[in-house]
């Protein structure tokens, strides 16, 4: 205990003379933004963290009654610590907090619940700082570019923060503008959480997190280029311009920067908020529809992927000119362009998955890095337990128990999942995480794992791989054999989904005359 306690001390000195050394040779020590308190809060949290687990579960027999309560007890302090961090020192620390809080079927339930929170806790730069930004980027004042600007954000995130403005020809816009720091601390930041990382490797060598300090590496930097994300909104709204229910805010160029982005003002609820729906008439099903196909025709046939699909960047309403619902998209920031052997080898799975074809679930998963591990894996990448994946994850919906069954083991089995994660193509974790929030949305919706979604998604998959085929033959005959495959196949999903509509109007009706018999004053 004596040694694991002073290793415990020798890598929090190494991370904090580590961090000095590099940013003092790097020019990079700003004491306005990243004195010795924020380098110190950090250690300090991850050594006290690291500290509890150690002394905390030692003396108790691993897989007791006793062992798994208090194991749950130092994790809710653990995710409050880290929480109190990822506040205190804003930005990056925010925006990994939050990719955590997202990840609801692969971490213990203590933490998601936890840093779900900082959705609504990123830090608000004041009015001084968006008019020292707007002047540093576009070279004029407030008044000089708008009739009118709201003084209180309409959202804060962990990077920047929107604003309500009119131009002064009439025209409303919402403003994004970038937290001045946020930049200059980002690289530092992820400096230190990667010593932090190798430290606490050293402690709990099963435990595997580089996988998390290099996506925001890879990421950040391309979320804090508000001109990547405006192309982003672009190239999204024209590769998805054929469903008429979804809406991308247009980009005012003239007026966007790195730091600054302009684009069209859109209203509308969270989708996620089922009050909003019933008091507008829009029916959350149909919702819940549009958001899956969204979804899987941007995995599955574009392999170009929006992926922060939580509640405040998903909106709906009604149109203005049709009345029809309609989703819009916010915050592009954040994609995950996939390559075609991963988009295929995606595709084949989720129809192995869906038609429940176990040696090829294994054939997949194992091409996607999954190894010996391709069942937890396949129960990772459908929140389902593994005997309801043997069984079809279309043939039933998920149960409060099942929930709760993987929930548990996703704290049963963190070294393992951390240990898949490490080792899957890095597109697989924003992935992953997409799916987490995507669920999240249908769970408030009471649409989860509903049989049309899964047939959506069957579609989409039949179309990209048929795609691929007809692209990769110069045989106008083996081209014409594949379309006619293609099209066969579509009309098997369309009929089985018809099967299903009539089965589920016969137990209506059979439900229905079971209650005017039972009860038939009342009916």
């Amino acid at each position: 205990m004596a040694r694991k306690a002073l290793k415990l001390a020798s890598w929090t000195s190494m991370a904090l003379a580590a961090s000095g050394i590099y940013l003092y040779s790097n020019k990079y020590l700003d004491p306005n933004d990243f004195g010795a308190v924020r380098v110190g809060r950090a250690v300090a949290t991850t050594a006290v963290i690291s500290y509890d687990y150690l002394t905390s579960l030692k003396s108790v027999p691993y897989g007791s009654e006793e062992y798994l309560q208090l194991r749950s007890k130092v994790h809710l302090r653990s995710a409050r610590r880290l929480c109190e961090l990822c506040c205190a020192n804003r930005g990056t620390f925010i925006k990994v907090g939050q990719h955590l809080g997202a990840l609801d079927y692969l971490l213990p339930e203590e933490y998601t619940s936890t840093l779900k929170v900082l959705h609504s806790q990123a830090p608000q730069s004041s009015m001084q700082e968006v008019r020292q930004v707007i002047r540093e980027d576009l070279g004029k004042e407030i008044h000089d570019l708008f009739q009118s600007f709201d003084d209180t954000p309409l959202g804060t995130a962990s990077l920047a923060q929107v604003h309500k403005a009119v131009l002064h020809d009439g025209r409303t816009v919402a403003v994004k503008v970038q937290h001045p720091k946020v930049r200059a601390q980002s690289s530092k930041d992820i400096l230190l959480m990667e010593v932090l990382v190798l430290a606490v490797k050293q402690l709990f060598p099963e435990f595997e997190f580089m996988w998390l300090v290099d996506e925001a590496k890879k990421n950040l930097p391309l979320e804090l280029d508000f001109l990547k994300e405006g192309r982003n909104a672009e190239k999204v709204s024209q590769m998805l311009k054929h469903f008429d229910f979804l809406k991308v805010p247009r980009i005012h160029w003239d007026l966007s920067t790195e730091r600054v982005l302009l684009m069209e003002f859109v209203d509308g609820g969270q989708v996620n908020d089922r009050d909003y729906m019933e008091r507008n008439k829009i029916d959350v099903n149909e919702i819940s529809r549009h958001l899956g196909k969204i979804y899987s025709e941007m995995i599955f046939v574009n392999g170009f992927v929006h992926c922060d699909p939580h509640p405040g960047n998903v909106l709906v309403r009604k149109h203005p000119g049709t009345g029809k619902a309609e989703i819009v998209l916010l915050d592009h920031g954040l994609y995950q362009v996939l390559t075609e052997e991963f988009r295929l080898n995606y595709c084949h799975l989720w129809q192995s998955l869906i038609w429940t074809d176990m040696k090829r679930v294994r054939e997949y998963s194992q091409r996607l890095g999954a190894g010996d591990l391709y069942p937890l894996f396949a129960c990772m990448l459908t929140a389902r337990s593994w005997d309801s994946v043997n069984r079809g994850i279309s043939q039933a919906p998920v149960t409060a128990t099942e929930d709760l069954e993987i929930r548990n083991n996703a704290a049963n089995y963190l070294p393992q999942i951390s240990q898949l994660l490490n080792h899957v193509p890095r597109q697989m974790l924003l992935i992953l995480k997409t799916n987490d929030l995507l669920r999240g949305i249908e769970a408030a919706l009471g649409t989860r794992a509903s049989a049309s979604s899964f047939l959506n998604m069957s579609r989409c998959c039949v179309r990209a791989l048929a795609e691929h085929k007809k692209k990769n033959t110069c045989s106008f005959f083996r081209r014409t054999q594949i379309s006619f495959s293609e099209a066969f196949s579509l009309w098997q999903i369309s009929l089985h989904e018809l099967i299903l509509c009539v089965k589920g109007l016969k137990l209506a009706d059979r439900v229905l005359a079971l209650l005017c018999w039972l009860f038939p004053a009342a009916l």
